[in-house]
């Protein structure tokens, strides 16, 4: 019998691609349960989960049956050993929980790595010249906002530092050396493949007392909530810019505001927020900054490639052992 692999939500688009990858190793099920109850008991003998090796899950998936979490996690059968998160962030998933239990947890890295990169460099470009202020203007029909001028400023030249370089943060960096832009960057450790443009700054006070504009680009974890907090945004050059693509816990949004009241940061752009679907609504009140609904990797193209990367990881596990994509505390060396 084949293994049991489960479509834990909807493909949109990689519906070929489920048959090409796994069509001929697994036995796969679409879930269909309409809560986290009834979807834990399926897998008791005789259920129709019963047996599940492999698991594919994304976030949609959470209006049901919750995300990811402990309590999930413990109630799942010892024989699920993989589960495929469609996304490049996994917290929706509790990696400890996984590892706990024996059981492997991938990621969709550099799938999104273009989408989530262009989404930046539209913030950066955004704030910078202050298109989102000019645009609202011209639909009230005012035409060009008065003294904008004055507050708005050329990307050429400007320096960018990218708070983890990993696989969206260097296409970044890709895109911004085309103005130029100075790119200057700290993670955790010094990436060995950086472009030979970008600088290292191990110390992040220094590096942020250059910045005219900060890009996040930090996975959230426990020890990464808050992490751009009050000390950091006030290392920052007076009239620096935030850019924030990553997940929104990552920054404290209380002390971004606060430096937003009085003027110490000029502006920022923002994908991504605490309590998603959830604005704070204080953020509405400031014209220079421009907001998105997460729209990182909202695009057909890069949503396609992500559901293709983690039906493969399964499909790598079935067929090898083991994926390509494990996430990073499954994994000895570790760097933002």
């Amino acid at each position: 019998m084949a293994p049991r692999v489960l479509i834990c939500s909807t493909i949109v688009w990689a519906h070929d691609d489920v048959k090409a990858l796994l069509g001929d190793i697994a036995d796969v099920v679409y879930v269909d349960s309409p809560d986290r109850k009834s979807f834990l008991e399926e897998f008791k003998p005789g259920g129709k989960y019963e047996g599940t090796v492999g698991i594919y899950r994304e976030n949609e998936s959470a209006k049901k049956i919750g995300i990811f979490d402990k309590e999930l996690i413990d109630g799942l059968p010892s024989s699920v050993k993989w589960i495929a998160h469609n996304g490049a962030g996994y917290d929706p998933v509790d990696v400890h929980a996984c590892k706990a239990r024996g059981i492997y947890l991938s990621n969709t890295p550099g799938a999104v790595d273009d989408a989530t990169a262009t989404t930046a460099l539209y913030l950066i470009i955004s704030t910078l010249r202050q298109y989102s202020v000019a645009e609202r203007s011209l639909r009230a029909l005012k035409w060009k906002p008065q003294g904008l001028n004055a507050r708005t400023h050329d990307v050429t030249g400007k320096t960018l530092a990218i708070l983890g370089l990993g696989g969206i943060g260097t296409r970044l960096a890709h895109l911004v050396r085309s103005f130029p832009m100075r790119v200057i960057y700290h993670s955790r450790h010094k990436n060995p493949d950086a472009p030979d443009f970008c600088e290292y700054f191990e110390n992040v006070e220094e590096m942020l007392a250059q910045t005219d504009v900060l890009s996040v680009h930090v996975p959230l974890r426990k020890e990464t909530v808050g992490l751009v907090g009050e000390k950091w945004i006030r290392a920052l050059k007076p009239g620096a810019i935030i850019i924030n693509t990553a997940r929104g816990k990552v920054i404290d949004e209380e002390a971004m505001i606060r430096a937003l009241e009085d003027g110490h940061l000029a502006a920022a752009g923002l994908d991504v927020f605490p309590n998603e679907p959830e604005v704070n609504p204080r953020l509405l009140d400031f014209p220079q900054v421009t907001l998105l609904p997460h729209m990182g990797t909202e695009n057909q193209d890069t949503q396609r490639q992500m559901e293709v990367r983690a039906l493969t990881n399964l499909k790598d596990f079935l067929t090898t052992g083991m994926g390509k994509d494990l996430v990073i505390e499954f994994k000895v060396k570790q760097k933002l």
